[in-house]
């Protein structure tokens, strides 16, 4: 008979009893001296870390980055430098508005964020299975994130709060549009495209930058949920979407995407024909046709969900040579909240987890903080420069620099010729067959016809109109029917 390990206390004390309590006597009060017990129940106590505000339920697994098409013309980033070459990654699939404890199926972006564990640091690849996004301002994301939650009054997620917001926020109909369209609710976190959604900066050896926006195409196909059908899956299974992904790994169904980008030469930002830093417009293929990167498979399960999907930590501030950010706004308040989420979540040391520690070599001068876990870099000078060999910058930047110029101050964006916040939304709904219309109208009624605020409604109303007059005729219209 093998012989089992030995249960001890978290100090290595081996235990003696684990099923009773220590007490005065066999029916006395329990004694504060009880190790294991204390032990024990002031770590359950403190099991659960703040969960995400947003993307809090999710689910991941690891897989790599294969290269099949030369982009070196574009990027310098090694981990992209030759045909063949493989990247271990990390990818976290997350619903956005609801809490851990929600559903998947539901109506709802999702998020697909790529840790890319390269030879020169990490990327992190912080987007959603959606293109574009409801605001194009950092300043109006708390306000907009806190419309979708629950009401602090009521508690549950109000109509009146979501229609509101985006009624004030014409900018917001191009994402509606998905959103209520077929593509609202994916089958499965296998079956739905991802995207950058951000512009972000490549630029290659010799100098040449141009803006690239990120494109993952499922190599299953897409499938949606209806409504009704979403409805039916999260009542008889929570944990649809997650449960899939597992079990398909574990059958060895390895799921994958084809990478592609977008590419625009820098200098043609400023004469084209809408804003091409914008979170709410796509850039038309017409214009920017795709190019082949590569394919993302992903092939293991983490071992613990915990320690690899909740602890897992995505900065889209994590570059490595070659990538670059943009001015897109968006981006760049995500470029300092990401970072303080974690920071909060999970500490300041949260970069040394597994799940978030760099394949490549990581050397500075970061010391102390909760949950050092490398010994603190011993001895080793604490500050730089010093003249006792410690690691040194590079004087080489990880991508090139644009120019910016401009007074100081709050502004308003610089228009370009055909910036609109209707357009691509009408055209979005013109691409859809009379019967996707109907159930897109139908959804979005559905909604819109609890809100109590007549104005509320009237001026979301308002903003399909402006995309297309049939799309605005065809809510207003169902709006009143289902209101009798």
């Amino acid at each position: 008979m093998t012989s089992r390990p030995i249960l001890t206390t978290e100090s290595g004390a081996p235990v003696a009893d684990n099923q009773n309590s220590a007490s005065a006597g066999p029916g006395g009060p329990l004694l504060i001296q009880d190790q294991q017990l204390i032990e024990k129940l002031a770590r359950f106590n403190r099991e659960r870390i703040p969960e995400r505000v947003v993307h809090a339920r999710g689910a991941g697994a690891y897989g790599y980055l294969e290269v099949t098409d030369d982009v070196t013309s574009y990027t310098h980033a090694a981990f992209l430098s030759e045909v063949g070459k493989r990247t271990e990654v990390f990818l976290r699939f997350s619903t956005v508005a609801d809490s851990l404890g929600g559903a998947d199926a539901v109506r709802d972006p999702r998020g697909f964020a790529v840790k890319f564990y390269t030879e020169e640091g990490n990327y992190d690849l912080v987007g959603n299975n959606t293109p574009v996004f409801f605001i194009k301002d950092p300043l109006k994301f708390p306000d907009f994130i806190h419309s979708q939650k629950r009401d602090p009054f009521t508690g549950v997620q109000e109509p009146d709060n979501v229609w509101d917001f985006w009624s004030h926020s014409p900018e917001a109909t191009h994402q509606v549009t998905w959103l209520m369209g077929d593509r609202g609710i994916p089958a499965s976190y296998r079956h739905m495209d991802g995207f950058g959604s951000h512009t972000y900066l490549w630029v290659n050896a010799e100098g040449r930058a141009h803006w690239v926006k990120y494109h993952f195409k499922t190599d299953q196909g897409i499938r949606c949920l209806t409504s009704e059908e979403a409805q039916e899956l999260a009542g008889r299974d929570a944990n649809s979407h997650q449960q899939d992904l597992h079990r398909a790994i574990e059958r060895g169904m390895f799921p994958s995407w084809t990478m592609y980008v977008q590419l625009m030469p820098v200098e043609d930002a400023a004469a084209y024909r809408f804003n091409p830093f914008d979170l709410t417009k796509v850039w038309p293929h017409a214009d920017h046709p795709r190019v082949r990167v590569g394919r993302l498979v992903l092939n293991r399960n983490p071992e613990n969900i915990f320690a690899e999907v909740e602890q897992a930590a995505f900065s889209p501030n994590n570059f490595v040579p070659g990538i670059g950010p943009s001015p897109d706004k968006m981006l760049q308040g995500r470029l300092f909240a990401y970072g303080d989420a974690h920071r909060y979540r999970l500490g300041v040391n949260h970069t040394q987890l597994p799940v978030n520690a760099p394949h490549a070599a990581a050397d500075n001068y970061g010391r102390d903080g909760a949950m050092r876990f490398d010994g603190n870099r011993g001895r080793a000078k604490n500050y730089e420069p010093n003249s006792f060999g410690g690691p040194a910058e590079t004087g080489r930047p990880l991508a090139t620099g644009y120019e910016v110029a401009g007074l100081v101050g709050t502004h308003e964006p610089v228009a370009h010729r055909e910036d609109d916040d209707f357009v691509q939304a009408g055209n979005l709904y013109r691409l859809m067959d009379p019967a996707a219309q109907a159930r897109l109208v139908a959804n979005i009624a559905g909604g819109l016809a609890k809100v109590s605020d007549d104005a509320i409604v009237e001026r979301a109303i308002g903003h399909f109109h402006a995309a297309d007059p049939a799309y605005g005729h065809q809510v207003e219209t169902a709006v009143k029917e289902l209101r009798g």
